[in-house]
């Protein structure tokens, strides 16, 4: 959003939800910046300053707020106009990538100069990537500290620091106090496993993003239980298990992840956000698809439903060609039997989760007969193996912050793979909002169209929100009514 000072401000007023994340409010009287939904005593407007992310308000010398906690607020907006290239940029910090990378590896990945990366990423967000970096370490360290008893070591090591001597600088200096002082009143911790919060902007349709999920899984895999998520997770060697459910009475998530993930959580939490799409705007979504007389009811009966994600985008690259024109339910009993035979056992509280999904780097390895004997043809089988191979090969990303054309291309240029599998993945693994599997059987039929052109000329009133339309077409296949 444009950082207007009479918007920003009325949207404080009214402590709309529908601003979180949008903008951060740094108040010179006190030298803390808040998110627009904070509840302490609305400042004079004429000590706002108003800043599109929360490294932008640290940079200029605020504090976080310690009773709306900036932390929790949504993530960067569909909706914001950031430069491609920034953006992608930015969700690679976001999951990690300078904490375990150097700034000329991450400037390489997008055929740049570490100088030209900086240069991108300051013209679009006021700061530079290593700061962009250190906020969100600090921010992940001060969620540990506030809503988990782990050590200060741990707490440091899972936010990404080398050392604990640098992390009580940093967040001393930043913070104005020791990391200990802010663990005042934490709750008592749960043995075995961390709960975190994850906020979003409402409204959250949770059943049909959980029930989507899990409808298109393996139960050993994942599953939902009484509208509670859970599933087992791989990062790296690193196995375990999540569960989320939303947080009663408040715009966020509660998740729970085993202890064996922390030293990973500054990796996972992002890919959760996707998983879930926290970061998109619903209200602005809803009420743009309300406007056309097909979408309008399937809007009103599911309000805020989102895009499923991804926690790794070769895991729904593989449920996608394993789905090729077979039925969703033999689509999911295929993929139970590639989770037993080449997912990684994993030990979780719930006996029927009891597997990974299977990697590309496994799959990339493994014998063709093997994954034939699945229940694949030859020729799918192939197709499976060299996706793999190209994923674990680094040829072909299937994430967020992936160049999207690019991807598109590569995967066309696979034997095997298809418009519609493209577009399924270019939705869920990209996260592109405005994608549109046109020849999905599903889609035409609850758009009563009889051809694919006939559904994408159906489909332009949707732009750029198709992702959504598409999510609201198969959701009305699952009602009753």
């Amino acid at each position: 959003m444009t950082l207007e000072p009479d918007i920003c401000y009325a949207a404080m007023q009214a402590r709309d939800s529908r601003f979180d994340g949008e903008f951060f409010v740094g108040v010179s009287s006190t030298g803390i910046f808040c998110r627009p939904v904070c509840t302490v005593r609305l400042p004079h407007r004429d000590r706002c300053t108003y800043y599109a992310n929360a490294a932008s308000a640290e940079a200029a010398g605020y504090r976080p707020c310690l009773r709306c906690r900036p932390e929790l607020a949504p993530g960067s907006s569909r909706v914001d106009a950031v430069s491609r290239t920034a953006a992608r940029v930015f969700a690679r910090i976001d999951a990690g990538a300078l904490t375990d990378d150097s700034l000329d590896a991450l400037a390489a990945e997008f055929d740049l100069s570490a100088r030209q990366l900086r240069r991108v990423v300051e013209q679009e967000y006021g700061v530079s990537p290593v700061q962009l970096a250190q906020t969100r370490r600090l921010l992940l360290a001060k969620q540990l500290i506030a809503d988990t008893q782990l050590p200060m070591a741990d707490v440091a090591f899972a936010a990404g620091f080398s050392s604990v001597r640098r992390f009580n600088h940093l967040f001393r200096s930043r913070y104005g106090m020791n990391p200990t002082a802010m663990r005042r009143g934490t709750a008592a911790a749960e043995a075995g496993r961390v709960v975190l919060k994850l906020g979003y902007r409402p409204p959250l349709h949770w059943e049909g993003l959980a029930g989507f999920l899990s409808s298109r899984g393996a139960t050993v895999v994942e599953r939902v239980d009484r509208g509670v998520y859970r599933r087992t997770v791989q990062v790296g060697e690193t196995t375990g298990w999540l569960q989320a459910e939303p947080d009663t009475g408040k715009h966020q998530l509660r998740l729970t992840v085993s202890e064996s993930l922390v030293p990973m959580l500054r990796h996972l939490l992002a890919g959760v956000r996707h998983l879930f799409d926290l970061n998109a705007s619903p209200a602005a979504i809803d009420a743009y698809l309300g406007q056309d007389a097909l979408m309008a009811g399937f809007v009103q009966r599911a309000p805020g439903l989102r895009i499923p994600g991804a926690l790794d985008g070769f895991e729904v690259a593989l449920r996608a060609i394993l789905g090729q024109q077979i039925s969703v339910k033999a689509a999911t009993t295929v993929f139970g039997r590639f989770a037993q035979t080449f997912g990684r056992p994993v030990d979780t509280p719930w006996p029927e989760l009891s597997r990974a999904a299977p990697t590309a780097e496994v799959l990339a390895q493994a014998p063709l007969q093997q994954i034939i004997d699945q229940g694949m043809t030859q020729r799918r089988a192939q197709t499976v193996q060299t996706l793999a191979r190209c994923v674990a090969d680094g040829e072909i990303v299937l994430t967020p912050s992936a160049d999207v054309a690019a991807t598109q291309a590569a995967l066309l240029a696979l034997p095997g793979i298809g418009p519609w599998t493209v577009q399924y993945l270019t939705m869920r693994a990209l996260g592109q909002p405005d994608a549109l599997p046109a020849s999905d059987l599903g889609l035409m039929r609850a758009a009563a169209c009889d051809k694919p052109a006939e559904l994408l000329a159906r489909a332009e009133a949707w732009r750029p929100w198709r992702s959504y339309a598409a999510m609201h077409l198969w959701q009305s296949l699952t009602r009753p009514d």
